[in-house]
């Protein structure tokens, strides 16, 4: 008998450490689905369904969203997880990361995201952290110059579809106002890019966000562009995008 109870529970492991995941994704994302979660974990779609029933009779509560997948009920939040020693090495690294980038709104705001977040470590994982602070280090940015502050209101534009008016300084020191449409960011040699419909070219342009000299944010908004990141990228390749910025 302690043989079969022995081995029950070293299979339900697994399934244990993949409801919590399921639980933890379905937090993070605003929809989840089954393709995805199955894919992740490794198992069948008809296994993230069973996944999901057990949830729900646990008293999770879990939206169905025909066609798109699943959700959390909005306002729902589980306690803080609990951290490996892994995960809370990874936290510290990326925050050393996000010291060196020269965009000082994403500087700030990732530490003060990953500061919320080390507090809920254990008190011993505390100590390391700080110890594992002072042994990271990434070149590239050796001063932390910072060269903008912009790509908040950057990506808050993207997701709220927003039209920017901006003046911009091309690499040809080149000066215009224009007003943009924000689609989608990137990053080159530690530089991050903005892909956007400018309206006074009447087509997608890549703006380097260090080169946007003040941006101001309108009350219009816009209708989302029948545009994909492959499809841009594919399109710069066969010569029919002429960005404003090199793209590398």
């Amino acid at each position: 008998m302690i043989v079969t109870t022995t081995k029950m529970e070293e299979k339900e492991k697994p399934r244990l450490s993949r409801l919590t995941a399921i639980i933890t994704q379905l937090q993070s994302k605003r929809v989840v689905t089954a393709k995805s979660l199955a894919e992740k974990h490794n198992v069948s779609i008809r296994t993230i369904y069973r996944d999901i029933r057990t949830l729900e009779k646990s008293g999770i509560p879990i939206v169905t969203e025909e066609g798109k997948g699943y959700s959390l009920v909005e306002g729902y939040h589980l306690p803080p997880v609990v951290f490996t020693e892994d995960e809370a090495n990874a936290l510290i690294t990326l925050e050393q990361l996000a010291i060196k980038n020269k965009d000082q709104s994403l500087s700030n705001n990732a530490s003060s995201a990953i500061e919320k977040i080390k507090a809920i470590l254990r008190y011993s994982q505390k100590g390391n952290a700080d110890l594992l602070a002072e042994r990271v280090y990434f070149g590239g940015n050796t001063s932390e110059k910072k060269t903008s502050n912009n790509l908040m209101q950057v990506q808050s534009a993207i997701i709220h579809f927003q039209v920017l008016k901006i003046e911009y300084r091309s690499s040809a020191q080149k000066q215009t106002t224009r007003d943009i449409e924000p689609f989608a960011i990137y990053s080159v040699n530690g530089n991050f890019l903005l892909i956007a419909f400018c309206r006074l070219r009447s087509d997608f342009r890549v703006f380097r966000i260090d080169f946007i000299e003040k941006m101001m944010p309108q009350d219009e908004t816009f209708a989302p562009h029948n545009m994909t990141m492959k499809k841009f990228f594919e399109n710069y390749i066969k010569g029919k995008y002429t960005p404003d910025t090199p793209m590398s």
